[in-house]
């Protein structure tokens, strides 16, 4: 069985380190905890690992945050992988910093990479992995904080955040979406 999980950021060292590309961050850790390399293909960077018999499709777009429908309707239809077998990693300023929260489906919630993609796929039928990077920010500096720099507070539980975000995507592949909500979702 196949899966599509797709990491959103954008592309270019100026945004690497940014809240904003953790989903990229959380398929860099996954790739290399599995000796998977990424491969510069249509519409972004791939690469495949297994993982319990399941083959991941690990994509990083690289046609921007606000165009990633295009590579994740791309590669879906290159592979022929069902909507229900789509997930989508993805910074949330309304958790709080490390929180993760997975859903089955539902809205954008201001998010113009899901909004994206929900407008190529024609759907919101897709599960999403949010991973949460806090708001602490003034009023009026909601982009410079999602495109701000982790603070070294962040930088130090980051890693072991990472590692979580991580073990839900391997859940999600090996036992579905709700029973992953089911045990992700409360800690």
């Amino acid at each position: 069985m196949k899966y599509l999980i797709v990491g959103l950021g954008n592309i270019g060292a100026e945004y690497a380190e940014t809240r904003h590309n953790i989903g990229f961050k959380v398929l860099d850790a996954l790739a290399k905890a599995s000796n998977a390399v990424f491969c510069s293909e249509r519409y972004g960077s791939i690469t495949e690992v297994k993982h319990k018999g399941k083959t991941l499709f690990l994509l990083k777009p690289s046609t921007y945050m606000n165009l990633s429908g295009k590579a994740v309707n791309y590669w879906m239809k290159m592979e022929k992988i069902p909507i229900e077998n789509i997930l989508i990693v993805v910074d949330d300023i309304a958790l709080p910093f490390g929180t993760i929260r997975m859903r089955a489906k539902g809205s954008d919630g201001g998010h113009n990479g899901l909004k994206n993609i929900t407008e190529i796929l024609g759907n919101s039928d897709y599960a999403r992995l949010r991973f949460g990077i806090g708001s602490d920010f003034p009023k009026g500096s909601q982009i410079d904080y999602v495109l701000g720099e982790w603070t070294s507070e962040e930088e130090e539980k980051l890693h072991e955040r990472i590692n979580y975000a991580i073990e839900a995507i391997k859940s999600f592949a090996a036992i579905g979406c709700e029973r992953t909500m089911n045990f992700f979702n409360k800690k």
